[in-house]
């Protein structure tokens, strides 16, 4: 019995780890990498030959980083079943098919250029359109708290991770040679008290932790702090005749962001100008939401039922077609787009940035973590120049940072599920994973300082044997 870890393994993207019980194997999670386009094209085309042969993938939720590698996997060779809760599911059919399209763009873009520069070379995408419907077929939808065999010797169990949509904690439930032990994986935590999802839930009879630390050495402002933040930038650029580009994930965070528009529009605190969601993929999401209240706090629930949606503060306005988001990005009329992708790796924010990053009167909200060698990353850190597109460009728009809207779990929030995981069960290690080096080792002291005595800092290519973490915590 033992863990192997492949991504986000001295990272934050690229999710994939292997639980081995007996003769059978378990995939957690297959994602994309994120980061260099170089390194990231050669890791997302690296499968591992025993997650061809695995048994079956139990997706813990439908972040790209998470889930965007799935239909590769199936397009090598993978037959076994892919657990999800129902939103997933439905999140991962928009989304991948999404990622397929944006990758087909890409390639053939990349492909024009080589040509023009006289190289024969062409790139071929990780994947197609086909090939996703052909990974959605493998697709098992599973509610919350239902126990569902998955392979022998295994049974998983999906709870709430309040993290996105659908998103799960994935409990293992493993019988090897007469030995159970019960395994939690978090994929990525949700925080307390967000106003739109419910909390994480509590797992009773935890052995072994696997639990991500993005935010692992910081906390987040309070929700009431970050609403002020965004509402004094939107004034301030709005007032000076700026765009607010705002770069967001299609799931959860444009979500997340509409619903504090409509916050800070119910008490007047931004001005009356258009919001556009520039983002087909955001605009089918949202609806997905709406399909789903289960999924969401009570009090939004409640507002779903009444028909008072959550998600378009007042002069909301959806881009489905290029010409329009095209329109948008010529014109000077002060305004807020949202648009995806989230780090700034590609998508139509891109645009928007190529157009807007040299005026000085806009504003550019980073509202979630930006992993290494991103363009996200490099904003924030405070470059003054910037390539986008192969184009340098000057960087005049001022840039802000707000925690307060991101959907992980910071330090706080990380160390308070392990104590209460820990009060209500037998933590014999904690493996900690999805976090940047700094991260884990911080969360890793912090743990040791809380009194758990063997925590583990996955890296990719580490095998684990979950005996020998028993054995080690006896000592």
């Amino acid at each position: 019995m033992y863990l192997e870890f492949w991504g986000a393994a001295g990272g934050v993207t690229g999710s994939l780890h292997r639980v081995h019980v007996g003769g059978a194997d378990v995939l957690l999670d297959c994602g994309l990498f994120q980061g260099r386009r170089e390194e990231t094209n050669r890791l997302n085309r690296e499968v591992p030959p025993w997650a061809l042969e695995a048994d079956a993938l139990l997706l813990s939720h439908a972040h790209l980083d998470h889930s965007g590698n799935i239909p590769t996997l199936v397009r090598r060779g993978f037959k076994g079943n892919i657990y999800a809760t129902p939103p997933t599911r439905d999140l991962c059919s928009v989304m991948l098919r999404d990622s397929a399209m944006i990758q087909a763009q890409d390639t053939a873009y990349l492909n024009r250029k080589a040509a023009r520069a006289g190289s024969k070379h062409r790139l071929e995408p990780l994947y197609t359109t086909d090939d996703v419907q052909a990974a959605l077929q493998h697709m098992i939808s599973v509610p919350l708290h239902r126990p569902m065999p998955v392979a022998p010797g295994v049974t998983a169990t999906f709870h709430n991770s309040g993290h996105v949509l659908g998103s799960a904690l994935v409990q293992l439930d493993m019988h090897e040679e007469g030995r159970r032990t019960r395994l939690l994986f978090t994929g990525d935590l949700g925080r307390e008290e967000l106003p739109l999802l419910d909390n994480p839930e509590v797992v009773d009879g935890v052995r072994y932790l696997m639990i991500e630390c993005t935010y692992g050495d910081r906390t987040h402002p309070d929700v009431s702090v970050m609403d002020q933040q965004l509402g004094e930038i939107v004034d301030r650029t709005i007032k000076r005749g700026g765009k607010v580009l705002i770069p967001t994930f299609a799931l959860e965070r444009a979500q997340e962001v509409l619903f504090a528009l409509s916050r800070l529009a119910a008490k007047g605190a931004v001005p009356e100008v258009p919001i556009y969601i520039d983002s087909p993929l955001a605009i089918a999401i949202t609806e997905i939401y709406k399909l789903h209240p289960e999924g969401l706090d009570d009090a939004v629930q409640r507002r779903l039922l009444d028909r008072d949606d959550p998600f378009s503060p007042p002069n909301l306005r959806y881009v489905a077609d290029v010409s329009a988001s095209r329109a948008i990005q010529q014109s000077n009329e002060p305004c807020i787009v949202i648009a995806g992708s989230g780090m700034c790796e590609g998508g139509r924010i891109l645009h928007h940035l190529a157009k807007g990053l040299g005026n000085s009167k806009n504003s550019v909200v980073i509202v979630g973590f930006m992993a290494d060698h991103t363009l996200g990353r490099r904003l924030i850190e405070g470059h003054r120049k910037v390539k986008v597109f192969g184009l340098e460009r000057d960087v005049w728009a001022e840039i802000h940072k707000i925690n307060g809207l991101s959907a992980h779990a910071d330090r706080e929030d990380l160390l308070s599920f392990v104590e209460h995981t820990a009060a209500r069960g037998h933590l014999e290690a904690v493996v900690l994973v999805h976090g940047e080096d700094r991260a884990r080792a911080a969360m890793a002291e912090s743990l040791k300082e809380m009194g758990i005595r063997r925590v583990v800092l996955a890296q990719r290519g580490e095998r684990l044997e979950l005996s020998t973490v028993a054995e080690r915590r006896q000592r």
